[in-house]
């Protein structure tokens, strides 16, 4: 793998002028920004893959529902539809990608759309809305939002910051000067403050961005068609780990610390599962002779597996669901709720519905 990356190294050296350039352009004004009359909170990320985007997104709809009429909108990555669609109750993975799917079944009262050109849909939200939450829209400099929220993974601040295809970064590392705040996702629950402020050291934040740390948080299972919950199992289970994200290590090592014998069936992020790859996880599972097992999937795979050609093969299966969660170290999470409302209020012209 390193030396493909050499390889490819040239073809980043491209990707990089070409993004370089166009960020010069927003930047100068050649390309348009547009702002919005109301506030706009963006999460993102520079790396592809997973930094806990979908986790912030959550925290920041669990933190502002109660007082704002907001909406969540994303591109829809992976949805075989196009254009502007506000979710309804049956929309699914196919009709506003996983992610999207994923918010509208956690939050039904609050509305989730999609979008290719993140400034038509906040114009289609704008009216009936009073905050926008920008999933997965870094990158989109279309969009001058009010609020950057930059995810940065602890396991990928280390080593050369390489852009695609040699590397994993969208954009140079000098595009987290963007950011009003960066969180350093997906920490280590005990990281000491000496790591840290080496963290710090190596991410070289700008005197007006603040740096928060977050872990994952890891709830109860949850049965993929029953309301039913149940806590991990033991060391003598075997666990089926059915994953198509970005990085499936931190989710395996969660599982290990309750029990050694994990299988692992692993796709790439956002993959379209097939009957094939559904076959061939329950004959895997029932050709397993433990006495106790199960089957563990990710809250947006799940999205992916709710379709009607996977029932008959996954009724019979004891298939349950790990939602993750985002949770501030330090005890920072009050600095962070009240960074965010501070912005809200000052941009929002009905603080409060009624």
């Amino acid at each position: 793998m390193k030396y493909l990356r050499w390889l490819l190294f040239p073809f980043s050296l491209l990707y990089a002028l070409a993004v370089v350039i166009r960020n010069r352009c927003y930047n100068a004004g050649w390309l348009k920004s547009q702002s919005f009359n109301l506030p706009v909170i963006a999460v993102g990320n520079l790396a592809v893959g997973g930094a806990g985007k979908s986790p912030m997104t959550e925290y920041l709809v669990r933190l502002l529902k109660a007082d704002y009429r907001l909406a969540t909108l994303s591109r829809g990555y992976g949805r075989k539809t196009r254009g502007f669609i506000l979710a309804d109750e049956p929309a699914n993975a196919q009709t506003i990608g996983d992610e999207p799917a994923q918010f509208k079944q956690k939050f039904p009262d609050v509305s989730v759309a999609v979008c290719e050109k993140r400034a038509e849909g906040i114009q289609q939200l704008q009216a009936n809305h009073q905050l926008i939450i920008l999933d997965d829209a870094y990158q989109h400099r279309a969009v001058k939002p009010g609020f950057s929220i930059l995810m940065m993974e602890y396991g990928r601040l280390a080593g050369p910051h390489l852009l695609l295809p040699a590397g994993n970064l969208r954009e140079p590392y000098s595009g987290r000067s963007r950011a009003d705040v960066i969180v350093i996702s997906k920490c280590p629950p005990e990281l000491g403050i000496q790591q840290q402020q080496a963290l710090l050291n190596s991410v070289r934040p700008l005197p007006h961005q603040q740096v928060f740390f977050s872990a994952i948080t890891y709830y109860s299972l949850q049965h993929l068609f029953t309301a039913a919950q149940i806590p991990m199992p033991g060391a003598s289970t075997t666990i089926f780990l059915l994953t198509g994200i970005a990085n499936a290590k931190p989710l395996v090592q969660y599982i290990q610390q309750y029990t050694p014998h994990v299988v692992l069936h692993n796709y790439p992020d956002h993959h379209q599962f097939t009957l094939k790859n559904i076959t061939k996880l329950a004959g895997d599972f029932n050709a397993c002779t433990s006495a106790s097992k199960l089957i563990i999937t990710t809250e947006k795979d799940a999205q992916r597996l709710k379709r009607p050609e996977f029932d008959a093969l996954l009724q019979k299966l004891p298939v349950f669901i790990l939602p993750i969660g985002l949770g501030f170290l330090n005890n920072a999470a009050p600095q962070f709720n009240q960074m965010i409302i501070n912005y809200v209020r000052k941009h929002t012209t009905h603080h409060r519905l009624y």
